[in-house]
């Protein structure tokens, strides 16, 4: 049963790598096609977001983290000033919410241009704080929908020649936990079945 499951995900993973290297082949032709995102660096992109950013919104410099699909700008919040005893947390999070609102139709603004010229999906994240929030983070369609980080993963492991493409790279990510945590693959899929067992003997299938 097992080598049966590996050789079907293999055969997938194949036809998933032939697909990736197929959608190269004429790109920027047809309708529906993606254009290719305007070639960048870091350095760039904190240039152009100190200079398009209100000086008063954020207390020191946003960070820019981006690849291929996003750009994540994360900005510092100045810290609430508190009374002896009350919550910073709460405080904290209030004060996200208050800018998230505040400054919405401005950041609409500034990201469409970001876009239009680095074609790239902005996203935003704010920290005040201990607290941490993204108000918009893009989920990007890899057999899976990742975000920023997770994709980071597979595109390290197509730097380093072990993939040549994030389908390939993800199906080479699920293809080691297989091999690697097949033991606790095998409980779990055993729990599962004792779950359904379970299950047809309810109250409700008597």
């Amino acid at each position: 049963m097992r080598s049966t499951e590996f050789a079907h995900a293999r055969k997938l993973a194949a036809m998933a790598a032939a697909h990736e290297r197929g959608k190269g082949r004429g790109r920027g032709r047809g309708r529906g096609r993606q254009a290719e995102p305007t070639p960048t660096t870091t350095k760039e992109l904190s240039a152009w977001f100190a200079g398009n950013l209100p000086d008063d919104w954020f207390t020191r410099a946003v960070t820019v983290e981006f690849d291929r699909d996003e750009i994540l700008i994360t900005g510092t919040l100045k810290v609430p000033k508190l009374n002896d005893g009350d919550d910073v947390s709460v405080a904290a999070q209030a004060r996200i919410a208050a800018f998230r609102e505040d400054t919405r139709d401005q950041r609409i603004a500034i990201a469409e241009r970001a876009e239009a010229h680095y074609r790239r999906k902005v996203s935003w994240a704010v920290e005040c704080g201990d607290e941490h929030h993204a108000f918009t983070s893009a989920s990007i369609p890899v057999m899976t929908r990742l975000h920023m980080h997770d994709r980071a993963v597979l595109d390290t492991l197509i730097d380093a020649g072990i993939a040549r493409s994030r389908s390939e790279a993800l199906s080479w990510c699920v293809q080691l936990v297989a091999e690697n945590e097949s033991d606790w693959i095998d409980k779990l899929r055993a729990a599962m079945t004792d779950l359904e067992a379970l299950r047809d003997e309810g109250p409700a299938n008597r």
